[in-house]
């Protein structure tokens, strides 16, 4: 029976994998949080000015949109802008990555 030893190659290209892995897997979530985060910084801006001015100038809005009910307007835009794109952004680095054959040089 043979042991698993840490110098062996298939020890070394499991962790070597392992660390592989969770490298890419930690460069597709910081894509994904940095593109999440402009969108949502768009999506605000392009939410708070039409229900800004809107709260401002129609008779409906300003009567029944509040401060409270503006920002949460824009929030949700951003929230779900910034949920969408980064969820986007992740699948697809994980699709392009997905497409990569593994290189195993001691094998």
């Amino acid at each position: 029976m043979a042991k698993n030893v840490a110098g062996s190659p298939l020890e070394r290209n499991g962790l070597a994998s392992f660390d592989q892995k969770l490298a890419m897997a930690k460069r597709c979530s910081h894509e994904g949080v940095v593109a999440g985060a402009k969108a949502a910084v768009v999506a605000s801006i392009a939410t708070a000015i039409p229900t800004m001015a809107s709260a401002r100038w129609l008779p409906w809005a300003k009567a029944n949109l509040n401060h409270t009910a503006q920002a949460l307007i824009i929030s949700t835009a951003a929230g779900a802008a910034y949920f969408i794109v980064a969820d986007k952004t992740v699948l697809a680095s994980a699709r392009r990555n997905s497409l990569k054959k593994p290189c195993f040089s001691d094998v």
